[in-house]
């Protein structure tokens, strides 16, 4: 008995040391640790090596499907031929058992017959058989030609000369158990004699002797060997040719997959940028997996990279909140201190008050700013109506005519009153007219021509503002609607701005399922296009679409079919 059962029966209540046993809860496979068995395990051994890589098994599963094929066609070959030529045997050993029943012959006949064959042979072949079966059969294209008597014990009719023939007609008639009954059945079965298979069938004569005929089976089982040989050699020919082509097919079509453990592997190391190659020789499965990886990727990259950005901006953001806060608290502190000190007198104190107030309204003012910023970050449910684009461009070009007298200003509205409808909220509209047309004023020249357009259709409605001024680097437009970016950062004392104003419009604009984006060029000015969804007319329906489906721009100066405003 081997370790694992050999303290089993001296154990109450166990199972065996090494597996189940010692104790009721087992000690072994079951229980909460476990023995070691070198018998077991060497029993548990692999005879062969597991296939490690996936080319590998894939080659081995399909020369394992292809050999149980070939295997199972091979039986079926082989006993469709056994089949074949053991029922041609029997077709022709029946055919001489009619010839003989039907025809009336006699033992004595048969002497004669058996003396004509034995000439016949002698003549074809030029040897002398003797006047015996045997050269009946080889006449008549046969093995086997034995005659019995009436009981079944040899007959001297058809006899030939030699041991061999008297040990042939022995085992014969040893096998033969009931002659009689085969020759009244007429099957044929399956006798050896003299160490040789035969197919023998039994013919009764009409005097009442029998003949046994007979063919022999080992050109059958000779015939069934070599195709057995044929087959096994054919079959290893194709498995081995099977397995090179799998194996060099599986090696080209799972490349890719080569290819993206090289790209993950070289992601994990951090170059996000590295995507898996399409590859002619993979599958549809393959390349749609490389597509997907590659979209899956994009995410990932875009995701960090945002999130990078994002982080980036935060800290951006906390130190410019922290510098514009800083400013005018610094300011506040200071007046605070000069009055509590006394070191003002009736006039600075006034004036001290009054920076004050002006440094608390911009830090009021910044707080704003951010809290709108922070709402619209937020995604909050708008209450969207439709909003006359044109009324609100008509009060802030208004406002800035009262600020700013001397400036040109130029307005492409549309013709008649029909107006122009944004679906939207009236109140983030208005504060994006007005924060485009603060930094028009802040920005530019006093004397700078304005123009603002504003046109709709079915398919949106699009205000376009266009100053003359200084124009943006392209560096400082990437980063326009960035929070507390100023392009001009020595006169933001002048204006007063935090340089939250773009972001604001931006996040507006977002929050309104629009777009937002600049064409500006040092010393072209600064344009302005937004796209905002439209919305129906109160009363009426929504605007007529172009012919195209799309509205066609139009230049500063067009004025056919809009209402042209110039405000000087």
């Amino acid at each position: 008995m081997r370790f694992g059962g050999l303290w089993a029966s001296g154990v109450p209540g166990g199972g065996g040391y090494g597996s189940r046993g010692y104790g009721p809860g087992g000690y072994g496979s079951r229980g909460p640790y476990r023995t070691y068995d070198p018998v077991c395990a060497v029993g548990r051994r692999r005879l062969l090596p597991r296939p490690r890589t996936l080319r590998a098994r894939l080659t081995l599963a399909n020369v394992a499907f292809v050999a149980l094929g070939l295997l199972a066609t091979a039986g079926f070959s082989v006993m469709a031929t056994y089949m074949v030529l053991g029922s041609e045997i029997d077709h022709t050993l029946r055919d001489s058992q009619r010839s003989l029943s039907s025809a009336p012959v006699t033992a004595d006949g048969l002497a004669r017959l058996c003396t004509l064959a034995g000439i016949l042979q002698a003549g074809k072949d030029g040897r002398d058989d003797g006047d015996g079966g045997l050269s009946f059969a080889k006449a008549f294209k046969q093995d086997l030609f034995v005659v019995l008597d009436e009981d079944g014990r040899n007959s001297s009719v058809c006899e030939n000369d030699g041991g061999a023939d008297n040990r042939l007609r022995a085992d014969l008639t040893a096998g033969l158990h009931e002659p009689a009954a085969l020759a009244r059945s007429g099957k044929a079965v399956n006798v050896r004699a003299a160490g040789t298979d035969y197919r023998v069938v039994v013919t009764r004569l009409g005097d009442g002797s029998m003949v046994v005929q007979g063919m022999r089976y080992s050109g059958l089982e000779h015939a069934i060997h070599k195709l057995l040989v044929w087959e096994s050699l054919a079959g290893l020919g194709l498995l081995g040719l099977l397995a090179v082509g799998s194996l060099s097919a599986a090696r080209r079509r799972l490349s890719p997959l080569e290819t993206m453990v090289e790209t993950a592997s070289a992601i994990a190391e951090g170059d996000l940028s590295r995507r898996i190659a399409t590859s002619r020789h993979g599958s549809t499965e393959v390349r749609q997996l490389s597509t997907a990886l590659n979209a899956m990727l994009q995410q990932i990259e875009t995701a960090v990279t945002e999130s990078e950005r994002a982080t980036a901006q935060l800290r951006h953001f906390l130190a410019d909140a922290s510098h514009e806060l800083r400013t005018p608290l610094a300011s506040v502190q200071g007046y605070l201190q000069l009055y509590e000190k006394g070191m003002l007198d009736a006039a600075d104190k006034d004036r001290a008050l009054s920076r004050v107030s002006a440094e608390a309204q911009r830090m009021s003012r910044l707080v704003d700013e951010l809290l709108a910023l922070a709402r619209l970050e937020e995604r909050p449910e708008l209450d969207f109506q439709p909003v006359d684009l044109c009324a609100l461009v008509r009060d802030a070009a208004a406002d800035l005519a009262a600020q700013q007298p001397g400036r040109p200003q130029t307005l492409l509205l549309p013709a008649g009153a029909r107006g122009a409808y944004a679906l939207g909220d009236e109140a983030g509209l208005r504060q994006v007219v007005g924060n485009l047309l603060s930094n028009v004023r802040a920005h530019t020249p006093a004397d700078a021509p304005l123009v603002i357009e504003v046109e709709g259709d079915a398919t949106g409605v699009r205000l376009r503002i266009a100053d003359s001024g200084p124009g943006l680097e392209p560096a400082d437009a990437a980063r326009a609607f960035d929070r507390f970016f100023r392009a001009d950062a020595e006169r933001a004392p002048d204006t007063g701005g935090a340089g939250l104003g773009m972001a604001i419009v931006q996040a507006v604009v977002q929050a309104h399922h629009g777009t937002v984006r600049l064409d500006t060029a040092p010393g072209e000015g600064l344009t302005v296009h937004i796209t905002l969804p439209p919305a129906p007319a109160p009363g009426g329906a929504p605007p007529p679409a172009d012919p195209d489906g799309v509205a066609a721009p139009r230049a500063a100066g067009a004025t056919a079919g809009a209402n042209v405003l110039a405000l000087e």
